[in-house]
């Protein structure tokens, strides 16, 4: 089953996608939670990017999700837990990469791991080797499909935010190769 676009992508290529932008989503969601207790939306965001990574259809909860995720994340009261949210957001938005050969469309497979490596930054005081390091565990986790899929679509080049600088040194690392343990399976 393939996507209409300027090549094809597979449902099993987009949900490695989501597996890798949901993993990192993830593992920086309490910091939302800490920061705004008792709103569901982010949490919801990354159980739906699960729900599709695992094997279920691809679905208008991914969407929904998504979009709630970020629209948490313009209210949060910090830049961590806006981060956090987005990368709920990205995570869910996976789903939906699209197969036209657009730098933008990078945003889906990366920016949720920039957004992660830029809270761990943001947690530490600041401390860019902290991002950095999380960028190093980031491309151990990228599978060989991850990085195939990546190599379809046209680099993205730096930005001026943080997260823009983090998801560009991340493509350009997985791109020449720098993947870890994990690409072998």
């Amino acid at each position: 089953m393939t996507a209409p676009g300027d090549f094809d992508l597979t449902m099993d290529e987009l949900r490695e996608v989501a597996r890798y932008a949901v993993r990192h989503a993830e593992d920086v969601l309490p910091v939302y939670e800490r920061a705004v207790p008792g709103d569901p939306r982010p949490r919801a965001a990354v159980d739906a990017a699960w729900t599709f990574a695992l094997g279920a259809a691809r679905t208008k909860l991914q969407r929904v999700t998504s979009l709630d995720a970020h629209r948490a994340a313009r209210s949060a009261p910090t830049e961590s837990a806006r981060l956090a949210a987005r990368a709920a957001g990205d995570a869910a938005a996976a789903a939906y990469l699209h197969p036209i050969a657009k730098a933008t469309q990078v945003g889906h497979i990366l920016r949720a791991a920039a957004n992660a490596a830029r809270v761990a930054e943001l947690e530490a005081g600041g401390d860019e080797i902290v991002g950095v390091a999380a960028l190093d565990r980031y491309r151990q986790l990228a599978t060989p499909v991850l990085v195939d899929v990546l190599r379809r679509y046209p680099p993205v080049t730096g930005g001026g935010s943080r997260v823009a600088r983090l998801m560009s040194a991340l493509d350009h690392d997985l791109r020449q190769g720098a993947a870890g343990p994990e690409a072998a399976s």
